[in-house]
């Protein structure tokens, strides 16, 4: 279950930078955003101890929405950016 929340959270954060990328005008291209992995772990003690209900702190409702074109990644074109090789 901890791998699956820091999976979650660093595709949380991946998201919030593309939308920031967007906002600032940059033109993100879906071929791009097919190589960036959310497991990454390199930044997280995974023995270490977390406590986050005493920072009282409500999280922000999550927008799920991405304005990146991904109709190129459908299943029929994967080969086109060499994702339909196993890794």
């Amino acid at each position: 279950m901890f791998r699956e929340a820091v999976i979650f959270h660093n595709a949380l954060d991946i998201a919030e930078i593309v939308r920031r990328l967007l906002e600032e005008g940059w033109e993100i291209d879906p071929e791009d955003l097919a190589h960036i992995s959310p497991y990454l772990t390199e930044h997280i003690e995974r023995f270490g101890e977390y406590s986050t209900h005493e920072l009282g702190i409500e999280p922000e409702a999550y927008d799920p929405k991405l304005d990146v074109d991904f109709t190129l990644l459908r299943e029929g074109d994967l080969n086109v950016v060499g994702l339909d090789q196993a890794a």
